[in-house]
């Protein structure tokens, strides 16, 4: 009988050792990492405007590279061609452009969740032709019912334009490793060649120009996420 106290308390206390130090085990054991890698990916909108639309051509690759818990390096890549119908003006552009920079996300993500709302900066630039397919002479006089419209033909080569860009967007998750985005940006131009005797009324990548400095633009990505390593959260 002494044995068997002495045994039946040695196990409680074993037990009893058992349960405190199950206690003092952190309750989520689940280790939380956030991934790092490479999203790229097309902008969608100008496929499809590519389709529909007869007098424009373009395609422009986007992509982003995670350096920190919010902030990822950022930059697009692509080509226009585009013919312009005014009023008085008829003329194609022809040419490529880059933007880089970064986007900060201010999204607070869930665990395993990866969206983004994010807002960045891009400096663009872009190389590029324009020709002048034909355009009507401006008359106040009267003498003309309707402007006169006279074929010119003329092709300016080398031309080129600098620009700071504002990127507002947001990224979601749709499936594994697959984003879909927007994002809208406001961009004001630093310099650019201009041909003679004509402007730069429409420049690849930035788009139109309103006869000033500043333009609009926008862009709808599928993306694909690229994993290379994990942190912990």
């Amino acid at each position: 009988m002494k044995h068997m106290l002495k045994y039946s308390f040695s196990l409680l206390l074993t037990l009893f050792s058992i349960a405190i130090q199950a206690q003092e085990q952190p309750k989520d054991t689940i280790k939380k990492t956030e991934r790092y890698g490479l999203r790229i990916g097309a902008d969608i909108s100008k496929l499809a405007r590519t389709l529909y639309d007869k007098d424009y051509k373009g395609f422009e690759l986007a992509g982003d590279y995670r350096i920190t818990k919010k902030m990822y390096i950022a930059g697009e890549l692509g080509n226009e061609n585009k013919t312009t119908d005014d009023d008085r003006l008829n003329f194609t552009t022809k040419g490529s452009y880059f933007k880089a920079g970064f986007d900060n996300n201010f999204y607070q993500n869930w665990l395993n969740m990866e969206n983004m709302i994010h807002l960045g900066v891009r400096y663009g630039f872009s190389t590029f032709s324009q020709q002048l397919n034909s355009y009507k002479i401006y008359d106040n006089s009267g003498y003309f019912p309707q402007a006169p419209e006279v074929a010119a033909g003329t092709k300016y080569n080398g031309l080129s334009a600098h620009w700071a860009e504002v990127v507002a967007g947001m990224k979601a998750k749709l499936f594994n490793n697959v984003y879909a985005g927007f994002s809208l940006r406001l961009n004001y131009l630093l310099t650019e060649k201009k041909p003679e005797n004509f402007d730069n009324l429409y420049i690849p990548g930035f788009n139109r120009t309103y006869d000033g400095k500043f333009g609009v633009g926008w862009n709808y990505t599928i993306t694909y996420f690229i994993p290379f390593y994990k942190k912990k959260k």
